[in-house]
């Protein structure tokens, strides 16, 4: 499924916790790994256009020497990687990079060189995750660092799953890192309870509407996710199903509740818009998640198209 996987890198070692998670999933997949490090201009090279050649040569011979000694520490492990060094805007040349080489996964930390901040994700991971149109894998740099490459396991995933097609494309990863890893799976189901907006009291009559239409999506989700349950070994996989006004909170409550390690869901459900990359669920994990997160992206940037802010960047730069 991910033959080829993305590990850009910035010489820090927050960037460095997403070593593990490669090397988990490299395992899974038997995939490729990519490892990049783009080196950016300076304030005033970027203002006056220029390059100082002696400059670049120093930069780029520590960025070699440093992926170098990445893609040997890999190798101590029979990890085979490849390394790739870049210049320019670090999140538009991973972006650029990703997808002319066939990359099916990027893999980033929330936070690199400039340290953790109080933000969940850092501006270049918040740009690459709007504008790659390929799966991402974010690793919370705050977690505790794992103290070795080998061995990280992922033993309860969370899958959230609302009925439709675009929300199952993350079921075959699943499947294969639960065979793996002999994961734990937790397939659920957010009922979304009506909210009526009126001020007056709810009539007996109205309740009861209300109560059967739960009672039937309640029995409706139960044969959902017992028809998924059979794609996986029975004994590995629980249900849950719960009904909530605000299905993105319960969500977040069932993985604290749950102690789940890792989360993986589509970008879109039944009602997301292809305008927009990602879907209010997936949007509430990449701002407010914790654990990592495996976003499977069912948008190609033509479908996507360009948005206004693209449209008047590349207006701009004739003028």
């Amino acid at each position: 499924m991910f033959e080829h996987i993305l590990l850009p890198l910035d010489g820090s070692s927050l960037a460095e916790r997403v070593l593990p998670h490669a090397v988990a999933l490299s395992e899974a997949f038997n995939s490729k790994l990519t490892l990049l490090r783009v080196i950016h201009k300076g304030n005033e090279e970027e203002q006056n256009n220029i390059i100082n050649p002696m400059a670049w040569q120093i930069k780029k011979a520590e960025a070699e020497a440093y992926l170098k000694s990445v893609q040997d520490r890999l190798a101590e492990i029979d990890l085979d990687s490849d390394i790739k060094i870049l210049e320019g805007n670090p999140a538009q040349q991973i972006i650029e990079f990703a997808r002319n080489e066939d990359v099916e996964l990027i893999i980033l930390s929330s936070h690199g060189s400039s340290g953790v901040s109080a933000w969940n994700i850092n501006s270049t991971v918040q740009k690459v995750l709007l504008r790659a149109f390929v799966p991402v894998m974010i690793i919370r740099a705050y977690e505790e660092e794992i103290g070795t490459l080998i061995g990280l396991k992922y033993q309860r995933l969370f899958l959230p799953l609302d009925g439709s097609k675009r929300a199952e494309c993350i079921l075959p990863m699943a499947k294969s890192i639960c065979s793996a890893q002999d994961s734990k799976v937790f397939l659920t189901h957010i009922i979304e309870e009506p909210r009526l907006p009126r001020q007056t009291p709810v009539s007996d009559e109205v309740k009861s509407i209300i109560e059967q239409l739960k009672g039937l999506n309640f029995k409706e989700a139960n044969t959902y996710l017992a028809q998924l349950k059979e794609q996986f070994e029975p004994e590995r996989v629980e249900t849950i199903i719960e009904s909530s006004e605000k299905p993105s909170i319960t969500m977040h409550n069932i993985i604290d509740r749950e102690q789940i390690d890792l989360v993986m869901l589509s970008a879109h459900g039944y009602s997301g818009e292809s305008r927009w990359p990602y879907g209010k669920i997936a949007l509430s994990f990449i701002v407010y998640g914790t654990t990592p997160l495996i976003i499977m992206q069912d948008l190609s940037h033509e479908e996507a198209g360009i948005t206004l802010a693209e449209k008047f960047a590349e207006q701009s730069k004739g003028h």
